[in-house]
């Protein structure tokens, strides 16, 4: 099936719970990160970046001050670089699978991330991440290469897509 799978979809399709759901039922040497919501009240106010060794980071929220923005959210490129990006590094270098939660407008903004997802992609090592369903030159690249397997989730294939997953990880 190639060498990495990605997921694409709408905000809310469940695509980082796919992710934490393979990684947990699989029994991969896994590295890397995924991004979680924060919310008060629930309310959306921005997102954390989690390792999978247990780093914890503000990656975007309604509260920072930053050139780099997404909607309300000002995105905060150095913790990126410091937490996310060196997942990647630590993953491609110790792990069989290099989890990568995600490839999206907020993380692009850096090159250092950028230069990390082409190593990743380039190792010979597995990888599983979540892509912008959205137009944005390094996504659209990423989509057209013909090992990496892009996957779109709704709510009606998720158990599908899982055990798509499941099945490409034990190969």
């Amino acid at each position: 099936m190639g060498q990495a799978y990605l997921l694409t979809g709408m905000p809310g399709a469940g695509k980082t719970s796919i992710i934490r759901q393979a990684i947990s039922q699989s029994n991969c040497n896994a590295g890397g990160f995924y991004t979680q919501e924060i919310r008060n009240m629930g309310i959306r106010e921005g997102f954390q970046i989690v390792t999978l060794d247990g780093k914890e980071g503000m990656l975007a929220h309604i509260a920072i001050e930053s050139p780099f923005r997404v909607g309300k959210y000002g995105v905060d490129i150095s913790v990126l670089d410091s937490i996310g990006v060196d997942s990647i590094y630590n993953a491609v270098k110790q792990c069989d699978l290099i989890v990568i939660d995600e490839i999206g407008k907020m993380e692009l903004f850096s090159p250092r991330f950028i230069t990390a997802v082409q190593e990743a992609l380039s190792s010979s090592k597995r990888v599983l991440g979540t892509i912008t369903l959205k137009p944005h030159p390094l996504a659209d690249a990423i989509r057209l290469n013909r090992s990496i397997r892009v996957a779109e989730l709704t709510r009606n294939n998720q158990k599908y897509v899982l055990a798509e997953i499941l099945t490409w990880l034990k190969q």
